[in-house]
Order: structure tokens, then C-alpha cells, then sequence
């Protein structure tokens, strides 16, 4: 029953409220499919509540000298470690996420991550102070936006958190957070911890679904809306925005191609290829999960990459093992399942394809061959645990193909020549090019793509500057 189910409430101007009409959305776990959690279902009132308090707290936050902002921001990622076991089982309980490979492969990264921003909030670089003009001098100065309000997905809910916050409250905004409606257990945990260390109001988290987002983005308060979504949400915010000229930050989805040319080392593509094709249940946009393999070793290619697929596990959570845990949701599992489904005759599932148990929304790690370039599994974002294989016969043909899709996020080449890794990595249009190997991400470097993979970057200096607006002032001397 639904009074027995964990009650997560919104967290606003330094306070854990319900939603004002006290509406309410169950959470799954996507284990079991069964609720755990009910979730403020918020509505106007409570976004107009949010972005009143962000509004205000800016002007004190804007002040604050970068050595604050930095010193806060190290203390919420102290808060983060110290009660991490607490964070890690939210988080795992959220998303289904095997508990100690969370640990391995999120926690330091997201710790690192705000430790980045922290510093990074005192080193703000612009151009010197010169005189341009005959008795005029010129400076350019860095400001905060001003009130940025922040969609997370449901893939990462904590993480890809940590890369709208940190950023921005790093560069002296304010911010409200709306998680997805799917995870938001994890961001309304996060809020007790940062709230502990932020003035009221500097950072609000506002949970509902997709009418919520809405009006958060539409709302004349925010100086610029962030999302981390599909790219039909981004298409919408970007839309929403011009309204009142918005500044947006889209990160969006991703078809990451995998070049394997004829002189790789098989055994590292295979292996890095299925590792980051399958991580997370492929719900990551710059999953390896679009694979064009040189005519000379696609066979052998194909049958190492089946046997090492077999040796992936998922089910039990639990399980040490278990490389990664359920989809997200029953709607998810059934738009993964259908591309597989509708696969066309040409195309040979050779191995996975099908659903895991009963219970939950686990789905086998599945790998496809026999594909052409025009097919819809191919063009199209799965976000699942499934691995498409096409042959090509030259670097021209897998250049082509490589850019003939509408994402432009992610992409990883494979060979031991040096020369071609150097072109490819020119000419293969996306924001981000790995050469053998797929998936690793540094605080220090930008994450962020092209075409309907959005614009603006996460990450990096570069991440940083999307949060603040440069002025010019010129004086007489």
C-alpha cells in the first residue's frame, strides 16, 4: 500500500517539503518492478517556489569569492565519501545498479568531478586588461548566468547531477534540480548533504515528471535550462526556450560507431568494446554499441565478441559478478525489446535477444550482425545492452558510415596505424573520438556532441564557461 511506501519530498529554500497540492508518483525498483517510493508529483506553485528562493539567494552566491564557492563545493564532495555506503545503496536501489561496481567505477569519478570544479571555480581565465583605443582601457569579466535550472536522466541520477551542479554553482549560480521521475531517490539524498553545506535557496530540487520539466524551463526565472536527455526533450527545451532567449545546454543522445580495421588487436577491441557496450545496460549515450568491423577480420571479430558476450551477467545484483542490472523501466524494456523484435530479415541475432526472468526489467546481452546501414537499429538510439555488427570494406566506406547518422556524441577507432587513427580522428564528426579504446571520461577534458547529440560541453574549463557570461568594460584613463 502506498502509505507504507518511503516518502522522498522536494527540497526547497533549505527545507524537505511536499508537493503543494500534495500530488504524488510512485518509484520502481526496476529489480523486483514493484513500487518503493512515492515522489512529490510537483506542479506550478512549487516551481514558482523554488525558483523565488534560487532568485534570491543569487545575489549573495554571485559575491561569494571563488575561495568560498571552492571551499563548499569540497566539503559537499567530503560529505559525498564520508557517507558514501548511504549514497551507494540509494543509488543502486534507484537504478537497479549492481552496489559494489557502483562503487568502483561511479563513486570516484563524480567525487573527483566536483573536487575538479572546486578548483576550477578560482581559475576563471579571460584576456588581460589592454588598450585597444587611444586613452581607453579594456577588460573582459567572467560572470555567473544567474538562476540555471537543471533536468537530470535517469541513466546516471547522481552523476550526471554532479556535472550540472558542480559547474554552476562553481561558476556562482543558483540552482533547481528536477531528477527524473524514474530515479529521483538518489538527488533528493544529495540534497540533505548539500544542503548542509550551501546558504538556503543556493541549490533546490524539485521532484515530478515531464510537465514539471516543462515548467521549469518555461518559467521566466531561470537564466538558462541544462538537460541531460532524449533528443525529443531537447528538441522541446530548445523550443521552450527561445520563447524568452533562454541560453540551453543539451546533452543528448548518442550512436557511438566502434571502427575496427583490419590491423587491430582483436582481443583489445573485443574486450574493450563489450565492456563498454554493455556497461550500465548500454544506458549510456556514448555506449559502444554500433560496430563496423574491416571485411578481413569481421568473422573472427563477430565470434570472439559472442563468446566474450556470454561471459556477461546480469540478473542478481548482488552477485559480485553481475555486470550490470535491470533497464530502468517497463516502458524502457519494452522500446529495447521492440528494436530487437522488428529486426529485418537480413539482420541474424546471435546471441541474446530476450528478456532475463519474470521479474524486473533485465534484458540479455545481445549482439546483432547481417545489418545495413538504412536500418532502424542502426540510425536509431536503442540504449540498451545490444551491439550491432556491420562489415565494411574500406576506410572511405567506414568513415561514411560512421557519420550517416543523426548523433554525433561519441566514437572509438581500432587499429595499430597511426596515420589512419590521426585522419579518422579528424574526419569522424563527433565530440569526442577514442583510439582503442571507448568510454573513459577525465574531469580535465570536454564531453559533449554535435547534431542532435546537442550542444555545449560537460566537464573541463570548457563545462565551466557554459555557466558564466562574459562582459566587456572599457574605461577612460
Amino acid at each position: 500500500m502506498t502509505s507504507e511506501l518511503r516518502r522522498l519530498r522536494n527540497y526547497i529554500d533549505g527545507e524537505f517539503r511536499d508537493a503543494r497540492d500534495g500530488r504524488t508518483t510512485e518509484v520502481v525498483d526496476p529489480v523486483t518492478g514493484r513500487a518503493y517510493a512515492t515522489a512529490p508529483l510537483s506542479g506550478a506553485e512549487d516551481v514558482d517556489t523554488a525558483m523565488a528562493a534560487a532568485a534570491a539567494a543569487f545575489p549573495a552566491w554571485r559575491d561569494a569569492t571563488p575561495a568560498t564557492r571552492q571551499l563548499a563545493l569540497l566539503r559537499i564532495a567530503d560529505a559525498f565519501e564520508e557517507r558514501a555506503d548511504e549514497l551507494l545503496a540509494i543509488e543502486c536501489e534507484n537504478t537497479g545498479k549492481p552496489l559494489e561496481l557502483t562503487r568502483e567505477e561511479e563513486l570516484p569519478m563524480m567525487l573527483e568531478q566536483i573536487r575538479f570544479f572546486a578548483g576550477a571555480a578560482r581559475m576563471l581565465e579571460g584576456k588581460s586588461a589592454g588598450e585597444y583605443m587611444a586613452g581607453l582601457t579594456s577588460f573582459v569579466r567572467r560572470e555567473p548566468i544567474g538562476v540555471c535550472a537543471q533536468v537530470a536522466p535517469w541513466n546516471y541520477p547522481v552523476m550526471m547531477a554532479v556535472w550540472k551542479f558542480a559547474p554552476a554553482l562553481a561558476a556562482g549560480n543558483t540552482v533547481v534540480l528536477k531528477p527524473s521521475d524514474t530515479t529521483p531517490a538518489s538527488a533528493v539524498f544529495a540534497a540533505e548533504l548539500i544542503g548542509a553545506v550551501l546558504p538556503k535557496g543556493v541549490f533546490n530540487v524539485v521532484c515530478g515528471d515531464r510537465d514539471t520539466g516543462r515548467l521549469m524551463v518555461e518559467h521566466d526565472v531561470p537564466a538558462m535550462a541544462s538537460i541531460t536527455g532524449s533528443v525529443r526533450a531537447g528538441m522541446e527545451v530548445a523550443a521552450s526556450a527561445a520563447k524568452d532567449l533562454k541560453r540551453v545546454h543539451l546533452e543528448l543522445g548518442g550512436k557511438a560507431p566502434c571502427l575496427v580495421f583490419g590491423d587491430a588487436d582483436l582481443e583489445a577491441a573485443v574486450e574493450g568494446i563489450r565492456d563498454a557496450g554493455f556497461f550500465n545496460a548500454g544506458q549510456d549515450c556514448t555506449a559502444a554499441t554500433r560496430v563496423l568491423v574491416h571485411d578481413s577480420v569481421h568473422d573472427a571479430f563477430v565470434e570472439a565478441l559472442v563468446k566474450a558476450a556470454g561471459e556477461v551477467r546480469t540478473g542478481d545484483v548482488t552477485d559480485p559478478d553481475c555486470f550490470y542490472g535491470p533497464l530502468n523501466n517497463a516502458d524502457h524494456l519494452a522500446k529495447v525489446s521492440g528494436f530487437v523484435d522488428r529486426l529485418p530479415a537480413h539482420a541474424k541475432v546471435e546471441t541474446g535477444g530476450h528478456r532475463v526472468g519474470e521479474q524486473g526489467y533485465f534484458y540479455a546481452p545481445t549482439v546483432v550482425t547481417g545489418l545495413r546501414q538504412d536500418d532502424e537499429i542502426i540510425q536509431n538510439e536503442v540504449f540498451g545492452p545490444v551491439i550491432t555488427v556491420q562489415r565494411f570494406s574500406d576506410d572511405a566506406q567506414a568513415l561514411e558510415w560512421a557519420n550517416g547518422v543523426d548523433y554525433a556524441l561519441a566514437s572509438s577507432v581500432w587499429t595499430t596505424d597511426h596515420k589512419r587513427a590521426m585522419r579518422m580522428s579528424k574526419a569522424l564528426d563527433f565530440g569526442c573520438v577514442w583510439i582503442n579504446t571507448h568510454i573513459p571520461l577525465v574531469g580535465e577534458m570536454p564531453h559533449g556532441g554535435f547534431k542532435k547529440s546537442g550542444y555545449g560541453k560537460d566537464l573541463s574549463a570548457y563545462g565551466l564557461e557554459d555557466y558564466t557570461r562574459v562582459k566587456h568594460v572599457m574605461t577612460a584613463l
